[in-house]
């Protein structure tokens, strides 16, 4: 069949009441309509879905659309529908239906009632469905989310693989067309190898997303994470988003986070039953709930154009799955903030998991991770390496500061010296360690594996100490990005010298990095698209804050850190926190804590807020899920019994050492524990003394500081930790 441009024009306005086509749709719709096997590559909220669904209403017959989820299908039929007249112009086909619904879709089929009709590739292989379509006319075949074919595509499906198979098998000459929002140009050929797509004509729109703002932050501790996330979606009070993870767990844990803040937030992973799963699905859409806390089964094809914001709490494991998830914001062209949180130590848990995978698949995996571990460290412009990924070139100039690195641009350093340390270091170790192992080394980390090896008699040992270790996580990981070194996966991740850094050694030039690039521990960062705004840890009143500090502790006669400790410190710096309730939700401060000793703090920061002109973070008390743990419940009573330490870890299956972190916890976070009954029956009185002196007069808390001062008085670690305790606990508390 041909048509003409007015025919197309006025089928639109007739089925869609759309008077222009977006992009490329006009050209492809004609190709659909000529039968030919056409290949659609378009950024999600390009209008992909338009691309077959106008053709399947224009032609004869049926059109089947191939498509990966039961709840995709649902929402396309249902938004079909919401343009016609007829509920029968559209149906799914998949193992949610009964067999009289079956039978009542194949009769609507066979009376010519249904144009388009969405099935699953599971259902598609049953011999009587395929002899069902053998005996009805098809207009032509759509597969959706076609990167499913491709081994390389980041949703794998081996039932998308034998899509050829039963294509085929209903009839010779059906027209095929693919459709995908992301697709490299490996995945591109493997999806037309693999359809066997004759002639095709591809169709390839611009990757460029330019109201999206893309942000990566670093991931520092779960609270720090959470709270910035709370801050972040109460600045975006009312609007709809969705926050990817990697665990079942998170989702819950997070949904729970937001909806004590007053955010209404649900959870949505595969382990939900199919009826929780649907009623989120639905209270989403219908805005009964704003954000959804999901694993990625959650967002393909939902079609909820006002997505404001997509959080990845967890690095994805692919620039694809990235892509496709960032893509789901912003779908009605105005602004959408993409903020993802970045930990190295996310990556190296996922490569854990890729011990035990086939070597093919794990080397492609590894493959995809390393490209994403360089968008999330690049210090360039993040759309300019996005679209590079797609095969696209880009000038950056042309971003609009919409990414967090043209709008706030890193300070670089030529880092060529700590580069060849990092490589020698390697040589020296015998390219026979990984990352960690080779970061403790050039720190002078003094480790039971540098004691026992004798690293730290070796010349490279502390050779870097004066920079803090995330600095050299940084060095070794912008080595292996530049293929300085590489990574053997088969030998468990130990560090690998390439030719590129043996000639580097030789011939050193300049390597530039930037600075501080994921090592801001202390603070929240936060810059966003809509606010422009920076709530991180403000260095002028840190500098304040510690000489009260020291003032305080001289007036009170104890040491600085029982009053706060430096990541309170650098909490209130970031926080700015005007009263005791404000104080009480700084981290490591519990209500008792701040009635001891906050009062000249709070004076301090409110004139300096006052002086300054400060404008405070918004929203800034982020109330936590209580933490119910039963062992730390069941430590508390215990010692109120006052039961013997060994007895409380031992019914609690914990060792001495875990016991004592359960201990530390809880004395930190601002609990008192009297464990006078314990002490007195366990430590010689001059010991207590000692011990206590040791830590009034110390600058540090350390329990391994203070062993070295004591081991010579035979006083013990575990005596150590149970009076230090025993300190905190009386002194700052």
């Amino acid at each position: 069949m041909t048509t003409t441009s007015v025919d197309l024009h006025e089928a639109l306005q007739q089925y869609f009441g759309f008077d222009k086509f977006k992009g490329n749709q006009e050209i492809i719709i004609d190709n659909v309509l000529r039968g030919k096997d056409t290949f659609v590559i378009m950024p999600t909220g390009g209008g992909k879905s338009l691309c077959y669904q106008l053709p399947a209403l224009m032609l004869e017959g049926t059109a089947i659309i191939i498509s990966p989820l039961i709840a995709l299908m649902k929402n396309q039929v249902d938004s079909i529908r919401g343009y016609s007249q007829n509920d029968e112009v559209a149906h799914f086909l998949n193992s949610s239906l009964s067999r009289t619904q079956m039978r009542k879709v194949k009769a609507d089929i066979v009376a010519g009632k249904t144009k388009l009709l969405f099935i699953a590739p599971e259902t598609l292989t049953k011999e009587e469905n395929i002899q069902f379509f053998q005996s009805v006319d098809v207009s032509f075949v759509a597969v959706d989310e076609a990167h499913c074919i491709s081994e390389w595509g980041h949703d794998f499906r081996p039932e998308y693989r034998r899509i050829k198979d039963m294509i085929e098998a209903i009839a010779k000459d059906i027209p095929t067309v693919a459709l995908t929002a992301t697709a490299t140009p490996k995945v591109q050929s493997d999806i037309v190898k693999n359809l066997n797509m004759k002639g095709e004509q591809s169709f390839i729109s611009s990757f460029n997303r330019d109201n999206l703002y893309y942000e990566v932050r670093p991931k520092t501790k779960k609270a720090h994470v959470q709270k910035s996330i709370v801050q972040f979606i109460k600045k975006r009070a009312d609007q709809s988003g969705i926050i990817y993870v990697q665990s079942r767990k998170s989702t819950e844990e997070i949904a729970r986070v937001l909806n004590v803040n007053d955010i209404k937030a649900a959870p949505y992973h595969a382990g939900l039953d199919a009826k929780t799963r649907s009623k989120t699905q639905d209270d989403f859409l219908m805005e009964e709930v704003d954000v959804i806390v999901a694993t990625i089964a959650f967002g393909m094809g939902i079609d909820k154009p006002d997505v404001r914001f997509v959080i990845h709490y967890d690095i994805p494991k692919s620039i694809e799955n990235y892509y496709q998830e960032t893509g789901r914001a912003g779908r009605d062209g105005l602004t959408g903030d993409c903020l993802a949180f970045y930990s190295y130590k996310d990556i190296l848990k996922l490569e854990k998991f890729l011990r035990d995978k086939p070597v093919a698949e794990r080397e492609m995996s590894m493959q995809l991770m390393d490209e994403v571990t360089a968008y999330a460290e690049t210090t360039a412009c993040r759309r300019k390496f996005l679209l590079h990924y797609f095969g696209e070139e880009y000038d950056d100039s042309q971003c609009n500061d919409m990414c967090d690195n043209c709008r706030h641009p890193k300070e670089k350093m030529d880092a060529k010296q700590e580069v060849q340390y990092a490589l020698q270091a390697i040589l020296e170790l015998e390219e026979n360690y990984g990352i960690k192992t080779m970061v403790d080394f050039v720190k002078g980390k003094g480790t039971k594996e540098m004691k026992d090896f004798r690293f730290d008699k070796r010349p490279m040992y502390a050779i870097g100490k004066e920079q803090p270790d995330l600095f050299w996580f940084s060095v070794f990981r912008q080595a292996m990005l530049t293929g300085l070194i590489r990574k053997d996966i088969e030998s468990y991740g130990l560090l690998k010298m390439e030719d590129k850094g043996r000639a580097f050694l030789e011939k050193p030039s300049e390597f530039m990095m930037s600075i501080n690039h994921d090592f801001e521990v202390e603070g929240d960062i936060e810059t966003s698209a809509s606010s422009g705004k920076a709530a991180v840890l403000d260095n002028t009143l840190m500098k304040i804050l510690k000489d009260l500090r020291r003032q305080e502790a001289k007036r009170k006669n104890v040491p600085p850190y029982v009053i706060f400790q430096d990541p309170s410190l650098a909490d209130m710096a970031t926080q700015y926190p005007l009263s005791m309730a404000d104080m009480a939700n700084i981290s490591g401060v519990s209500k008792g804590k701040a009635t001891r000793y906050a009062k000249p703090f709070i004076a301090a920061i409110k004139e300096y807020v006052e002086e300054n002109d400060i404008e405070r973070p918004m929203d800034f008390v982020v109330k936590q899920v209580a933490n119910k743990s039963k062992s730390k419940i069941s430590i508390i009573q215990s010692i109120d019994r006052k039961i013997p330490l060994e007895d409380i870890a031992s019914s609690l299956s914990l060792s001495m050492e875990e016991l004592f972190e359960e201990l530390d916890a809880i004395v930190t976070s601002g609990t008192k524990l009297n464990i006078d009954y314990y002490i007195e029956e366990n430590i010689d009185e001059y010991s207590r003394e000692d011990i206590t002196e040791y830590f009034m007069e110390s600058e540090t808390d350390s329990v391994e500081e203070a062993l070295k001062e004591l081991q010579e008085d035979d006083i013990t670690m575990e005596e150590i930790q149970i009076v230090r305790l025993k300190f905190l606990s009386d002194m700052a508390n």
